[in-house]
């Protein structure tokens, strides 16, 4: 076949697929590409009126392989990740018009974020096409934890992942495709490679310009490439993909070559970048005009049945275009709405610790506490590294005898990869509400840094999805030092966690306050970041009675250790004990009572018992392990100065760490994080105003 000429382009013609694919089927992809790109089209007049759509990612040029995934998605059934530039894609899985204009125009009714979220980043929860973040590519990981539900349950679903080909360079691409072929998930990642990741061409992005054959080695994986820009090949590729992912032998990930026909964005111009005569070749592979050109020369399609579908869709993109254009815009009021979930309601009679139990050790209470919640609810599912080794239970023993008990399928090891331990976390908690994830998130605290992007998407998820979805997670973490760990093995990162909202941090000093809170992050949706002092895991200082197996402690509860009208002492985690000690040393050698409050819950933070204190005592000291500077305690310490200024009779006092990694040698180590002395003579700094 010879190009087709209009105007002064040569379209490349489409494969002659005469008689492959029914003419009904053929005219509903032109009616949706038709109606994509009248969207697409109105997205830019929205950005020239300023009205709305501030930021636009055409999809010109991608339409084949978007209609063949949009069609193949089954509402209600199957999940999709898109990406920002999957308007077409999700106008064929099903969401409507109305609903993308919604969108673009980031009114309170759109159904993606109610305008939390940038324009052009679609989706509709209700049926399964989930919400995505702007971290290009990171959703991977959402949908390999997805597709490991869908697996365990048994259910009848696929898990469809799309992006661009620049984002395959991100290594967490790469853990979620090695997860998921491991694995064999039902998952789907479809990869549009239009040559060009904003400014930056393919062959600066990877190795291979045929983005697939970077994963080629992973057992497991089938490949697929096709051509995006043609529906009769993607088509021919979806259908393949679907029917090894429904034969069990997923997961699938489906190449796509496309074309950008337009620039990357509204605010990009390709013109800087790219030539006249290649952008002259690009719209040659125009998907819209080479259907129109097929349907009318090779399948004989009277033009004026096309010109009825372009009527059509004419009229029903002004009329979502009035009615959401006239919908109200979000209420300024909301927000501050969906930032954290509220916490399961706790009972009076679980407050009060069982009596008569024999003391255990922190690690213990840890430990018994996974092992009841699990058996309570059969959907709690634990993973992390080496969580799941014959006899061993983590590098701290913490999980032992967890897999023998509920077996491989709840209790397993995960790869290496910490992003790849949270993201799936994040993705498998969305198969049903019941569900809570307790993850290892990292072997110690310090090795965490590799999952925070993970951490910072998850912690918005709430947000961003306007309430529609939130991950049951609780995230546990070795933290702290005192051990000689040196660097990696030492650090706190509660003040890092607390920057984030959508997060809650929690620390516990004793074995039974272990035991409430645990068992209240098991029970409250949302993600907990349960910071475990590893120091006093098997300490018999922080060994405590068995409170019982329905003892429960809301957050956000401070307790107060030791009553004093002389000074207050706040703090948390291993630095509760030091300044226990050093409370009755200040009262045996100097006669100053201070009252010591264990704050257990940084986010959220009981304010109201150190605010209680400090106006009883008129001093306030503030101890913790992290590095004093920008540690959590300034926090602590500037609330204190302002609710409290009033009443200070000196000073708001600090101590922490010195500004300085964490040192292996135990000499070195002893000088750098708070010790007991310091804890007193800080103390009677105060006591002298």
């Amino acid at each position: 076949m010879t190009a087709q000429i209009v105007g002064e382009i040569a379209y490349k013609p489409l494969a002659d697929a005469r008689g492959t694919v029914d003419i009904e089927k053929q005219l509903e992809w032109y009616r949706l590409i038709h109606l994509g790109r009248l969207l697409d089209d109105k997205a830019r007049n929205y950005l020239r009126q300023a009205k709305g759509w501030s930021y636009h990612a055409s999809h010109a040029g991608h339409d084949g392989i978007q209609v063949a995934v949009g069609a193949a998605f089954r509402p209600n059934k199957d999940y999709l990740f898109p990406y920002y530039r999957d308007m077409l894609t999700c106008l064929a899985a099903g969401i409507t018009p109305y609903e993308i204009i919604l969108n673009g125009l980031s009114k309170a009714a759109d159904v993606a974020s109610g305008g939390r979220h940038m324009s052009n980043h679609f989706a509709k929860i209700s049926i399964g096409i989930w919400n995505v973040s702007s971290a290009t590519g990171n959703h991977a990981q959402h949908a390999a934890g997805l597709g490991r539900a869908v697996k365990y349950y048994d259910a009848d679903s696929i898990v469809f992942c799309s992006q661009g080909e620049s984002s395959c360079s991100e290594g967490y691409v790469f853990e979620a495709l090695n997860g998921a072929s491991r694995e064999r998930l039902p998952v789907i990642f479809v990869v549009q490679n239009n040559g060009w990741g904003i400014s930056v061409p393919v062959a600066e992005q990877t190795a291979n310009p045929i983005v697939s054959e970077n994963f080629r080695g992973l057992r497991g994986l089938t490949i697929i490439n096709c051509d995006g820009t043609n529906p009769f090949d993607a088509l021919k590729a979806v259908s393949r993909a679907t029917e090894i992912v429904h034969s069990g032998d997923g997961p699938v990930l489906l190449h796509a070559f496309c074309e950008r026909i337009f620039a990357h964005s509204n605010s990009d111009r390709h013109e800087s970048y790219r030539s006249e005569e290649e952008l002259a070749e690009v719209r040659t592979y125009d998907p819209y005009e080479r259907l129109r050109l097929h349907l009318l020369n090779v399948e004989e399609v009277e033009e004026v049945t096309l010109l009825a579908v372009e009527e059509g869709n004419k009229e029903q993109v002004a009329d979502a275009a009035e009615r959401a254009e006239a919908a109200p815009d979000p209420d300024p009021k909301t927000a501050t709405l969906f930032v954290v979930p509220e916490e399961s309601p706790v009972a009076s009679e679980s407050m009060i610790p069982a009596e008569g139990g024999s003391p255990f050790t922190l690690r213990e209470a840890i430990n018994e506490t996974l092992k009841i919640e699990f058996r309570r609810n059969p959907n709690t599912f634990l993973w992390g590294q080496d969580v799941a080794s014959k006899e061993k239970g983590g590098v701290f023993n913490v999980t032992k005898g967890m897999q023998q008990e509920f077996g491989p399928s709840r209790v397993f090891n995960a790869p290496i990869a910490e992003d790849h331990i949270v993201g799936t976390a994040n993705g498998f908690s969305r198969f049903r509400e019941d569900i809570w994830v307790v993850i290892e998130a990292a072997q110690f605290a310090d090795y965490l840094w590799p999952a925070m992007e993970q951490v910072v998407d998850t912690s918005h998820d709430y947000y961003r999805s306007n309430g529609q979805f939130v991950p049951n997670i609780v995230a546990r973490l070795a933290s702290g030092g005192y051990i000689t760990g040196g660097l990696y093995h030492s650090q706190n990162l509660e003040a890092i966690f607390s920057t984030l909202p959508g997060l809650r941090v929690i620390t516990p000093a004793f074995a039974d306050d272990a035991v409430g809170l645990l068992r209240h992050a098991m029970r409250s949706r949302g993600i907990t970041f349960f910071l475990e002092p590893k120091y006093l895991y098997n300490q018999m200082f922080a060994k405590a009675p068995n409170p019982g197996a329905n003892y429960e402690i809301p957050f956000g509860k401070a307790r107060v250790r030791l009553e004093g009208e002389d000074l207050t002492i706040v703090t948390y985690g291993t630095t509760v004990h030091w300044c226990l000690r050093a409370a009755r040393q200040l009262k045996d050698e100097h006669g100053i009572e201070a009252e010591v409050i264990d704050l257990r819950s940084l986010v959220p933070l009981d304010m109201e018992t150190v605010i209680e204190s400090v106006r009883k005592t008129a001093k306030a000291l503030v101890v913790h392990e992290d590095k004093m500077f920008s540690g959590f305690g300034g926090e602590i310490a500037s609330q204190i100065s302002e609710k409290c200024f009033d009443c200070l009779d000196g000073p708001v006092l600090r101590v922490g760490s010195e500004y300085t990694p964490v040192p292996f040698s135990k000499l070195l180590e002893r000088e750098v994080l708070p010790q007991v002395e310091d804890v007193v003579r800080r103390a009677l700094e105060l006591s002298k105003y």
